[in-house]
């Protein structure tokens, strides 16, 4: 992508965050829900199919565009990011593993935004370790019939189309399963500390059959292929949603500093207030360079490019979460209260460094790619004279 590339899509959907997205942040998290309007417009405008090849109906973005459109969204409403993250999932999921026969019919609805999609895969007893998925897929016949508990599910309260992981005779396998299907039954899950407005949802399927074409990929990769690309890719559009966040901290904390007094100086002249503005304003282009890089490499299908998206993530995440915090103290008792997005900004940030693979996964994994990297690196042994035979 080009520079002006960039910078034309950066403007593009920044004008779209304010216009239909940022004025209603705050309202939608304490209403613990996304307004239909600002979906509609997010379909309207194609981004629900930005990573959907135009063949399909979508936008056909790249890892780049894709990524500059998370940080837009994250900016202004985390839980909207959230939207993003899970729909484009589902969708790469079924472009990468899916049949020809589940492209064509699913990807032109979800580029369009008349199916909205959802990721099925975290369980109550079930976290991180995604291949030990306890719901059952049993054949009977030509359908497989699903039985478990999902939870966790993010915008399942209104998905259409949900990706469900299961554990089949072959192992952990999944499967596109209708919102409407008998024997499937959402429940909201609500009172989040962060993403308040992403209309969480667990799922139940109780004896839920769904013909055996449904299955994405081949059966007992459900987790090594599928699962692991999803969340790669969840990882990548999380990484930029952090940037978004601290560049939203940034934003309010100069803002706020710049204009209220205290001691009779402003707030920007206290060297201390100083300080969090350097750390913030650091972590925030350390981390959006991270994501450029990662975006770079996905771009090119290189095969650093998942380790990388697991650094950026790592790296935004924790710089988030710092800056987030950060800028509640800077605000003070505002910073605490209804009145300011500060509240919201500190639970998304929280959210991030557990969703998509904790950041204490984030280290082991980055931690493996180093051995992995550094394998034949020279051990160097001390020159110290006392060393010597």
């Amino acid at each position: 992508m080009t520079t002006a590339s960039v910078t034309e899509h950066a403007t593009e959907f920044r004008a779209f965050v304010e216009r239909h997205v940022a004025p209603f942040a705050d309202d939608a998290h304490r209403q613990q829900r996304t307004r239909p309007e600002t979906i509609t417009a997010l379909a309207e405008h194609g981004y629900l199919g930005a990573a959907i090849p135009r063949e399909f109906g979508g936008r056909g973005y790249g890892a780049l565009a894709l990524g500059i459109l998370a940080g837009e969204l994250g900016r202004g409403c985390s839980s909207l990011r959230s939207l993003l993250t899970v729909h484009t999932m589902v969708a790469q999921s079924i472009l990468r593993w899916g049949s020809r026969a589940q492209k064509e019919t699913w990807l032109p609805r979800l580029a369009s935004g008349t199916t909205l999609g959802a990721l099925a895969l975290s369980e109550p007893n079930v976290g991180s370790d995604a291949k030990s998925v306890q719901t059952r897929a049993v054949v009977e016949g030509d359908d497989v019939v699903l039985t478990g508990h999902k939870t966790w599910t993010t915008y399942g309260q209104l998905a259409h189309l949900f990706l469900v992981f299961a554990r089949s005779e072959e192992g952990p396998s999944a499967y596109l399963v209708e919102r409407d299907t008998p024997g499937l039954s959402v429940a909201p899950i609500e009172d989040l500390l962060g993403i308040r407005a992403s209309m969480t949802a667990s799922l139940r399927f109780d004896g839920c059959r769904v013909p055996r074409d449904r299955m994405v990929g081949r059966p007992g990769l459900g987790t090594s292929h599928v699962a692991a690309a999803a969340l790669d890719s969840g990882r990548y559009t999380v990484a930029w949603g952090c940037v978004g966040i601290l560049e939203a901290c940034l934003e309010a904390s100069i803002a706020y500093t710049r204009d209220r007094e205290q001691f009779g100086v402003a707030l920007r002249e206290h060297q201390l207030v100083r300080q969090k503005i350097t750390d913030m304003m650091t972590g925030y282009h350390a981390a959006k360079a991270l994501c450029v890089e990662a975006g770079t490499l996905r771009e090119t299908r290189d095969p650093r490019a998942m380790a990388q998206t697991s650094i950026a993530k790592y790296f935004a995440s924790t710089a988030a979460m710092r800056a987030a915090t950060d800028a509640v103290q800077l605000h003070g008792a505002n910073g605490c209260s209804g009145d300011y997005p500060l509240q919201r900004y500190l639970g998304d940030a929280k959210i991030m460094e557990i969703i998509e693979g904790s950041s204490q996964i984030q280290q082991i994994t980055i931690a493996e790619y180093g051995y992995q990297d550094y394998a034949a690196a020279p051990r160097r042994e001390g020159t110290a004279p006392w060393r010597q035979p």
